[in-house]
Order: C-alpha cells, then structure tokens, then sequence
C-alpha cells in the first residue's frame, strides 16, 4: 500500500492517480480521518500524561482524603484515555479500509489510458509473423487431430476449463521448463518449487482478492488458506515480516507453481482452448532489491522474457501497459504479446507474459524491510515481478507458429535436447 503521511501530504496526486486508473478511491475521506485520527491521538497523549502526573502526586498525598481524591482524578483520566483509544482504533480501521483500495503510483513514464487501447507498443521480437501457404489450424485443433490435448476428460473428472495434456505434448511442456530454469539459474535467479496453498493475508499483501464474488482466487473453505494463482504470491510471502541486509540485494529467484484461477468471466474465441484454463504451470521470476535499483532490474526481466520467446522463434511485440489497465501494486507494468495465427482470420496478438515494478507497495503490506549497514532504522524494499512462461501460453505459441502443411510441429531447436525429436505430430 501507499505510505500514509504521503497520501496525506500528496492527496492530490494521489486522486489524479485514481482518476488515471479508472478508481474511485475516497482519498478526501481518508485525509479527513486521519486530520481527525492526529488530533484524538495527541489528545490520548496528553490525557495519558495528566494521568501519569496525578499517580506521581499519590504517594505525596499530605492525608488520605487528599490521597483518594487524586486516585479518583487519575482514574477519570485514565477511563477517558482509554475511550479514546477506543475511538482511534476504530478511526484506525477506517483509514484502513480506504487506505489498502489505494493503488500504486504509476511510474511517470507509464501511458496515460483508460484501458488496454492505450497500451503503448514498444518493442518486436527477432522473428516476424509467418505468412502461410495453407490453411492454418489454431492449438487446440492441432491438439486434438494428435490427441495431445483432452478436455473432455478433465470435465469429466474435474470439471470445464480442465484438461490432460498427453503424448509429445507433455514432452514440449516439460523441455520449456527445463530450457527456462536453465537459462534463468544462469543468470543469477536460485530456482524454487513453491507451495500451490497461501495464507489469505499473504494474497492480500501481494495485491489479490481471496474472497469475494469477483475473485479469481479459489479458496479453501474453513481454512484461511486459498490456491495461488501464480508463484509471484509464494515467492512474495516468502520474506513477509523479515528485515533483509542491504549487502544480500538483490535477490532473484525463479519458482515453478501451479496457478489456479476461477477465470470468472472469460469467454470468446480469445479465450478458446489453453489459453484461459483454470489450472496451469508457470514458470515465475521474483526480484527484491534496493530502491535505486528497482528500475533496472524490471528492464532485465523484460529483457529475459524477450530472450525467452526469441530463443523458442515466437514472433512478439511487448508493450507499456496504460494506467488504467493497471493492477494496483504495479507502478509500470510491461506485457509482452504473442503472434497467434490461429485466431481469428488473420491472426492476432494475445498476451503470455507480464513483468511488473511494484516498488515499495507489496513490501509495505507484507513488511518486507532491508536495514543498511551502520545505519539505524529499516527501509522497505521494491518487489518485482516476471513470467518466464506461462506453460499453456507458451505452448499455444509454439504449435500455432511452427505447424507445417501436414500438421506436424517443428520443436524450437534450443528444446530439442529435452524434447528427443525435431519434429512432433
């Protein structure tokens, strides 16, 4: 969440924040409150140390008259301090309430838009979209002519929206895996297999709603437990409540996860097949890191999952997302978007990866702090956040682009190694 006193003393700049994100927060009703909140505190304070000052006097009491007399004042004081610590505390919930609807700042350089339309285009990949010389099937029509994907059967089992992934498929699934923890372990990231279960308070730290009729979280009922949508929640519990030294950031790790999500809502063509599922594997790259180096490091994440879809030949454009396509805790988010030939007539970009700067905002809910050597006081860090791939986006990219006439796939070389064959299907 934002800093308090900031909200307080930038209320403006927050509301124009609000109004970019298409929010309507109650900024004006928090700063009230909290003008309210100070004045019932400093009034707390000073009966509490009119009180203090009577008890002093009771042992210097010239009779016992005098004596219960002081006792009784200093109780008075006290019962009033003590009401009034129970008026700020319910102030202190109110502010509260407001103050976690708040979003982050948007970084300065973001696109100022009300929805995905003003997505600014920034950069393409090295491969260009391919122009086919005969009819081109969308994945899960490929899936299903090899029987490589069954929907059918995860319904009957599970439910709509699940499936089995099945043969080479499976194969191709696994080698991005392999190709993705390799690449990121080389470049510094300690690789993690995360729990799929997370507290309640740990999503909310990270930005998620658990509960709710708009959640896309499903939750345990009973328990205060709910399954994670992506790794990004685990690997950002991960430190909830430490204090980090200075010398040991930044810190990059790599988690492999299940992710759950309800998908409420979804549907369309665009949605056909694996691309909105409700459970998939993720490969999810995290940063801690100093304040100064925040920017950075979410340039380096943008360039590894460049890296990553240029190695596997997916043509690609990545783009500034707009302010009002904005989550809440990300300050600057980039997307990168894939070319799908399969949709529609002539194809279309579809999103398969998201890296996200979410400065000080996560780390201030979790109470994720950094201390500097021979300093006193502790810092909040920044917390970044970054696909690697999203297994089922990143499969429907590859089938799609590297089908061929006779509807086999051509296995990007670099996967070949896990994958055993240069071609499936």
């Amino acid at each position: 969440m934002l800093d308090r006193k900031f909200i307080f003393e930038n209320a403006d700049a927050v509301k124009q924040n609000c109004v970019n994100r298409n929010l309507s927060i109650k900024v004006d009703q928090l700063v009230a409150l909290e003008t309210e909140r100070r004045s019932k505190a400093q009034a707390v304070q000073d009966l509490n140390t009119q009180a203090n000052a009577k008890s002093k006097l009771i042992g210097k009491a010239a009779d016992d008259e005098q004596r219960e007399s002081l006792k009784t004042e200093a109780k008075k004081l006290r019962d009033q301090k003590t009401a009034g610590q129970e008026e700020l505390e319910k102030i202190e919930q109110q502010i509260l309430a407001i103050q976690t609807l708040i979003p982050n700042m948007a970084h300065p350089a973001a696109p100022v838009g009300k929805d995905d339309k003003a997505n600014l285009e920034i950069t393409k990949g090295k491969t260009s979209p391919r122009v086919f010389d005969f009819e081109v099937l969308d994945h899960l029509d490929l899936g299903q002519h090899h029987d490589w994907i069954d929907f059918e059967g995860g319904a009957r089992t599970t439910g709509a929206g699940f499936y089995f992934l099945k043969g080479d498929l499976v194969l191709l699934d696994l080698a991005l895996q392999q190709f993705a923890i390799s690449t990121l372990t080389q470049r510094g990231f300690i690789p993690m297999i995360t729990p799929d279960l997370a507290h309640d308070s740990v999503l909310e730290g990270i930005g998620f709603n658990p509960r709710g009729p708009e959640t896309q979280i499903y939750s345990i009922e009973g328990t205060n437990l709910s399954l994670i949508g992506t790794a990004e929640i685990t690997l950002g519990g991960l430190y909830s409540g430490k204090t980090l030294a200075e010398e040991d950031l930044p810190i990059k790790l790599c988690g492999i996860s299940h992710c759950y999500r309800t998908e409420a809502g979804a549907a369309g063509r665009a949605s056909r097949g694996l691309y909105r599922v409700h459970q998939f594997t993720k490969i999810e790259m995290f940063a801690y890191t100093l304040p100064d180096q925040s920017d950075a490091m979410h340039e380096e994440l943008r360039q590894i999952e460049c890296d990553l879809f240029d190695a596997i030949g997916v043509p690609y454009r990545v783009v500034d997302t707009a302010t009002g396509d904005l989550g809440g805790p990300a300050s600057r988010k980039f997307d990168l978007e894939a070319w799908m030939p399969g949709r529609g007539e002539a194809g279309e970009w579809g999103e398969v990866t998201s890296t996200s700067n979410c400065t000080d905002y996560q780390a201030r809910r979790l109470n994720i702090r950094y201390k500097k050597t021979g300093e006193k006081g502790t810092h909040f860090v920044h917390t970044l956040n970054g696909t690697a791939y999203a297994l089922s986006r990143a499969l429907i990219a590859i089938l799609e682009n590297h089908q061929e006439a006779d509807r086999s796939v051509i296995v990007p070389e670099v996967l070949r190694p896990w994958v055993g064959k240069d071609k499936i299907g």
